[in-house]
């Protein structure tokens, strides 16, 4: 082995395994490269149950929970927790991982949200790859916090600008979007909390990267991509990751269907169904499942419902039984979703609009419903309405029969140019992974950074 990475991931959410694919497509471009692959126990129980790569090597690091510690129940309490101490294990952690391996770390592949990486990599002048794992709109609201901040004093502070008004340059690179829709700690939230400040300072300190590679292709966001180019050392799209899998074995992968989703998909119209998933976290309350579930039931609406089976109590009474006999809907507790959202018979997908969510539907040139909850869902949900136009938002935020009515009629019956721009965007994702296109470019770009191949100066 002759170069040693380290890689740090923030171990929650969908961040460690999004974070561990990028470094197998990095270990098998560099096979004699190590990798260093630093997250909390946990999380690594997951993601090493079922991998067989020769040079990953996985290292546990603390969370930061005291044996002894009682949640009460804060938010981000165990995520505050592990800010709390992540710098310093992950300085323990490289200096156990040198003395396995004999090899000085030659360079830094972390996660953006810890921009202490910037100074661990300039006190031993490596390079420092910041691995954003969302959208290019939500890593310019972040890189453009202050600024954005400084625009809506005036108008927060006066109340001449509501959360919900339209305001224009907000974000350069990008369409007129409401306050509202701004992730979470940039104007509004808790701006004091250690995410807050976590993402405020990734903000202010990501142009010392070396690189800052997303989860994205850059033909989805073209104007947010030249502008963040010239704010970012190498701002390389090299996604969707979803669809890199199938580029490389042209056909799709066959995973696990426990409950019989796709054959009582086959079963269906094509574009007739909707499919309805708020991930693994994220379920809205027990009014909106009852809104959701009356207003599936009046429009006579197929559809097929990924849901957590504790919620089922929150569905009105007999709705599971009903949809069974007169198979109008399926409810279950998992979907093979990239299978589901590929099936000719989905047309329309009810979605939290998480990025990875919105990035497979995009992919599978499926129409969004978006009800978002936190964090970068609601700029998403915003560039899926506003500025791709390749789906809406539940009016009002929430579920209420008539809104979510209105939205299955809205998408149902778009007009074949509204089709023609999601199939479009299709196009450009799947192009942009093959070979030589523009992801695919960005990432060979992306292995000479991590391997040194390619010379890079003026690294801060």
């Amino acid at each position: 082995m002759d170069k040693h990475i380290a890689v740090f991931t923030f171990p929650y959410s969908s961040h460690p395994a999004l974070l561990l694919t990028l470094t197998r497509r990095l270990a098998a471009a560099a096979p004699t490269a190590v990798f260093s692959f630093f997250n909390i126990e946990k999380s690594n129980n997951l993601l090493f149950a079922n991998l067989n790569c020769e040079n990953i090597l996985r290292y546990d690091v603390s969370d930061g929970i005291p044996d002894d510690y009682v949640f009460v129940g804060k938010p981000q309490e165990d995520v505050n927790l592990f800010l709390a101490v992540a710098e310093e294990e992950l300085r323990k952690g490289v200096r156990v991982a040198e003395m396995d391996t004999g090899l000085k770390v030659s360079c830094l592949v972390v996660d953006a949200f810890f921009s202490f990486a910037a100074d661990m990599a300039e006190e031993t002048n490596i390079p420092w790859v910041a691995f954003w794992t969302a959208g290019a709109c939500s890593l310019s609201a972040h890189l453009y916090t202050d600024l954005i901040r400084e625009k809506c004093a005036p108008l927060v502070d006066g109340g001449s600008a509501g959360s919900d008004e339209e305001i224009a340059d907000l974000i350069p690179g990008l369409e007129p979007v409401r306050l509202s829709d701004l992730p979470s700690g940039v104007v509004f939230g808790n701006l004091k909390s250690p995410f807050s400040i976590m993402l405020h300072k990734m903000g202010t300190t990501l142009s010392r990267a070396t690189a800052v590679p997303i989860n994205s292709f850059q033909e989805l966001d073209p104007h947010l991509t030249k502008n963040l180019s010239s704010k970012l050392n190498n701002f390389l799209n090299i996604g969707p990751f979803h669809l890199i899998s199938k580029e490389k074995t042209k056909t799709p992968i066959k995973l696990d269907d426990e409950f019989s989703c796709i054959s009582w998909l086959d079963n269906q119209k094509p574009s007739a169904v909707a499919y309805i998933c708020f991930g693994t976290v994220f379920t809205p309350p027990p009014h909106e499942l009852v809104e959701l579930a009356e207003a599936l039931e009046e429009s006579k609406t197929p559809f097929l419902w990924s849901i957590n089976q504790k919620s089922n109590k929150h569905l009105p009474n007999g709705f599971l039984e009903r949809i069974t006999v007169n198979g109008t809907g399926k409810v279950v507790p998992w979907t093979p979703q990239d299978q589901v959202l590929n099936h000719v018979a989905v047309g329309v997908f009810v979605t939290h609009g998480g990025w990875n969510s919105v990035l497979e539907s995009v992919g599978a040139g499926v129409p969004m419903i978006c009800r978002p909850f936190i964090g970068d869902q609601h700029i998403n949900s915003w560039m899926v309405e506003r500025v791709w136009g390749i789906g809406s938002r539940i009016e009002g935020g929430n579920f209420t029969k008539r809104a979510t009515r209105s939205a299955f009629e809205q998408v149902f019956s778009w007009s074949k140019s509204r089709n023609e721009k999601i199939e479009a965007l299709k196009d450009l994702a799947h192009k942009a992974v093959a070979p030589n296109g523009s992801s695919d470019e960005n990432f060979k770009t992306l292995v000479d950074v991590v391997t040194g191949s390619k010379v890079i100066s003026n690294f801060f």
